[in-house]
């Protein structure tokens, strides 16, 4: 992903503008892509340091004016997020120095001026205990650092689509700055919907979503990551999620972002039609629910897991977006459930008020004793009820509690 200083934007009174792709421009990111990406397969098995020396290497050969430097400097990033490099041992390379320096420094006071220290007899004889070369000795010595890493594989994208998505690449980076953003969204599909809805959860982002007259809907995101002040974890969260949004057939971005060195606060908005680049398998379960759903299916209760349940819609008072559903075998009484465990004490009571606004569908809500919200604020409701967990989701008391709901007189 892009970071806000590789983005080519423009102030236009209080809004943020992004340059536009126009043909040209497409083409130029498309070029570049494709010498980077041909650069970077040529690297597969050299260091990271030896691969960022190729890059910027390529990248003072390329023949764009000055003021493009920005535009080489994402594309090459964008090409970079393609690589995958192999994960450092740190505490390995650690006992190697310690042990290869301990060595030296004792064969160091043992020289003299008729027998010397000897590096590579040193690695040799280090190389031979371990049934290797003195080479992997070496490179193993500092084998933790960045630059060490070797580049294993590079999986990046078609260089057209990347220049394709280039423009949603710099929205994300934009994102980074926000502080409110507004989503709108409509499409054919209601698994789009569902795979959105699952994003925006698995990113710890609660949505609040409206039903619009003209079909679609509105998303507000806010939680526990909306830092209001200048923080940009929610907008890391908020550029995570763009893609699910822009994979619909069409949607609007409107977000208030906090822009240049002065933080000055701009409106920026952005959207289209569907963009193929966005196209990506509906997230899994965070860990937490596939845990627990591991832990429930154990139980053979006779209840069967919903992992793609439906949004369920009050008009004129608002909707819920649930998790799962639990189907029960012997006669499909369904039981919904919504996990509150990471958002504020404000989700628990948006949530509270919808099942008495009058919500139809019965509903389980799990919610961290840390949000400080009693059970009993649901006490009175037929068709809802609320879990407060303490640290794990117990897979049994959640069990106990869907079958009071599935059994109860609506």
């Amino acid at each position: 992903m892009l970071t806000a200083d590789l983005v080519t934007a423009r102030r236009r009174g209080d809004e943020l503008r992004l340059v536009a792709a126009d043909p040209r421009r497409r083409a130029r990111i498309e070029a570049l892509a494709a010498a980077f990406s041909e650069i970077a397969r040529a690297q597969i098995g050299s260091t990271r340091q030896q691969l960022d020396a190729a890059l910027d290497e390529g990248a003072a050969g390329a023949d764009l004016p000055s003021p493009d430097r920005r535009l080489i400097a994402a594309v090459q990033k964008l090409v970079y997020d393609g690589c995958s490099f192999e994960e450092p041992d740190a505490e390995t390379a650690a006992a190697l120095r310690r042990e290869i320096f301990r060595r030296a420094a004792a064969a160091r006071r043992a020289a003299s001026p008729s027998a010397p220290f000897d590096r590579g007899a040193l690695l040799e004889a280090a190389a031979r205990e371990r049934g290797t070369t003195a080479a992997v000795v070496e490179a193993g010595l500092y084998g933790d650092r960045p630059a060490r890493q070797r580049l294993l594989a590079f999986a990046g994208r078609p260089p057209a689509m990347l220049a394709a998505g280039f423009e949603l690449a710099e929205a994300q980076a934009v994102l980074l700055r926000a502080t409110r953003v507004t989503a709108s969204v409509r499409s054919r599909d209601a698994g789009t919907y569902r795979q959105l809805f699952r994003t925006l959860k698995f990113l710890r982002l609660l949505p609040v979503v409206e039903a619009v007259a003209q079909g679609g809907y509105r998303i507000t995101l806010d939680g526990p990551l909306s830092l209001f002040q200048g923080g940009t974890r929610y907008g890391l969260q908020l550029g995570l999620a763009l893609p699910a949004i822009a994979g619909c057939d069409s949607w609007s971005i409107e977000a208030d972002v906090r822009w240049g060195a002065d933080r000055r606060p701009l409106r920026f908005r952005i959207g289209g039609g569907a963009v193929a680049t966005a196209a990506a398998e509906a997230p899994s379960l965070p860990d937490e629910l596939a845990g627990f759903v591991t832990a429930f299916e154990r139980l053979d209760s006779g209840w069967r897991v919903d992992r793609e349940p439906a949004v369920l819609d009050l008009p004129g008072a608002g909707m819920c977006v649930p998790d799962l559903a639990f189907v029960r075998g012997r006669d499909g009484a369904r039981v919904h459930f919504e996990l509150l465990g990471f958002w504020s004490r404000e989700a628990v009571w948006r949530r509270v008020e919808l099942v008495r606004a009058g919500l139809p569908q019965k509903i389980l809500f799990a919610a961290s004793k840390g949000l400080r919200v009693g059970e009993a604020v649901l006490d009175e409701s037929p068709t809802a009820a609320l879990y407060v967990f303490a640290r794990v989701i117990a897979a049994k008391q959640v069990l106990d509690r869907i079958e009071r709901l599935a059994d109860a007189a609506t």
